[in-house]
């Protein structure tokens, strides 16, 4: 199956899996960086396609993505997105971490951020890496894998653990 295939493959089975909640609506398509891209325009089903905290999102997601595997299609990652939460959430932790590179700046002091989900994480290296005086680096695994922000003059020190606690603000997810 080859792009044009798989995209119109992945938007008929998000659309029959949405009709399967009572919701006929159009999904929008595009097709970036080797990526799937769904819009589910805004619907009186907004939250409960979304679920708690993106939950059934990322569900939808994982459905579609496997089926396109399943029809071994040359694209099989997806991103699904409702009435712009995704959008939105992101912007809202671009703005939270620009707040918390200002606070690396200035205190010259490295802060570990809570864990996150991949799509967070790579908000925040985007956003940090705007700034040339600053570094980010993953650590943790799995579920634990958090993102700590540090002066770049700090990259190649092995420090002890901070005594500060992980920063817990990131934007909730609705």
């Amino acid at each position: 199956m080859n792009q044009d295939e798989a995209i119109t493959f992945a938007k008929q089975y998000l659309e029959n899996l949405l009709s399967f909640f009572g919701l006929n609506t159009s999904v929008n398509t595009s097709c970036d960086d080797e990526v799937i891209e769904l819009q589910i325009p805004s619907t009186h089903l907004n939250g409960f396609l979304i679920g708690q905290h993106g939950d059934t999102l990322r569900s939808l997601q994982y459905l579609v993505s496997m089926a396109l595997k399943n029809s071994n299609a040359s694209i099989d990652r997806v991103n699904i997105d409702v009435a712009d939460y995704k959008k939105h959430r992101a912007e809202r932790l671009a703005t939270q971490v620009q707040d918390w590179s200002e606070q690396v700046r200035s205190s010259k002091q490295k802060m570990e951020l809570r864990p996150m989900s991949p799509a967070d994480r790579r908000v925040v290296h985007q956003t940090v890496g705007e700034y040339s005086d600053l570094k980010t680096e993953s650590v943790g695994e799995g579920r634990d894998r958090r993102v700590v922000i540090h002066p770049a003059d700090q990259t190649d020190q092995k420090e002890p653990a901070s005594e500060e606690p992980t920063t817990e603000a990131v934007p909730e997810e609705e």
